[in-house]
């Protein structure tokens, strides 16, 4: 078995709000791969004394406590106890029904010799592929649905789609949210490589259309995780250098965080 990854941050002047682990049980048997995208918060109050990098760094670390030790829970399970956990911290200083109190994406997965279990929630990707080569993502498109302009402003996000019924959901402070993860199970045989991107790394397919998932997959394996993002980073400058405005909210680069598993 091979764990490789690679997170770079967009900006050398903020901290980087993406999270991941890969971790291997001391018997040999199974794993657990986190991947968290902190939400960068418009500027002002987001009712929290914490950075997203805190919450992120606290939810990541009981995500991957609790994968590893409660193979009881099932994923869902395990994310409502660590956004439990994490929220505690701390509630007593902070605002947690705030709109934009600390949240992140997730993208998670734990298998051993029978299964592979998986969960994402917002627009993190999970991609895994079959003995035969076959690729599939799982993904959670809740943002690709949402109604004309709900995303025009952060303004009108927050009030209409974000963590709302019809809209796009996220882990903040809420451990009902896990019931919206999209989760599954497919046997342990059927997968030999599996890998997580946050949506900075994920741009090559999503928002250049470089490849698809299986090219995706192919690039991580062939150039690393880190190829990969060097790769965004080129196509990122050559569209700012074109003045092209498919780049959002006016970022050239956004944090990207890719991790490769090779089970066989």
């Amino acid at each position: 078995m091979r764990i490789e990854l690679a997170t770079v941050p967009g900006s050398p002047e903020r901290p980087n709000e993406d999270w991941v682990s890969g971790t291997l049980p001391a018997s040999g048997q199974g794993g657990v791969l986190v991947l968290l995208d902190g939400v960068t918060p418009p500027r002002g109050d987001d009712g929290c004394v914490h950075s997203v990098p805190w919450f992120t760094a606290r939810l990541g670390g009981a995500l991957v406590e609790l994968s590893g030790s409660r193979p009881d829970l099932s994923l869902a399970e395990i994310l409502a106890a660590a956004i439990s956990r994490t929220a505690e911290a701390h509630r007593a200083t902070c605002d947690l029904s705030h709109v934009r109190t600390p949240q992140a994406t997730v993208a998670l997965a734990r298998w051993n010799e029978r299964a592979i279990e998986y969960l994402v929630l917002s627009d993190s990707v999970l991609v895994l592929e079959s003995p035969d080569g076959t690729v599939r993502a799982v993904l959670d498109d809740r943002l690709t649905r949402l109604p004309p302009g709900s995303l025009a402003s952060d303004e009108i996000a927050d009030a209409t789609v974000r963590n709302k019924e019809g809209g796009f959901f996220t882990a903040a402070a809420d451990p009902a949210v896990a019931s919206r993860a999209v989760t599954g199970s497919v046997p342990a045989a059927g997968v030999r490589a599996l890998a997580a991107l946050t949506d900075g790394a994920a741009r090559w397919t999503e928002m250049f259309g470089e490849g698809d998932w299986g090219d995706t997959l192919g690039l991580l394996r062939k150039a690393g995780p880190q190829g990969l993002i060097d790769r965004v980073r080129g196509l990122e400058e050559a569209d700012a250098a074109a003045g092209r405005t498919r780049l959002r909210r006016g970022k050239t680069h956004d944090d990207a965080t890719a991790l490769l598993v090779e089970l066989a």
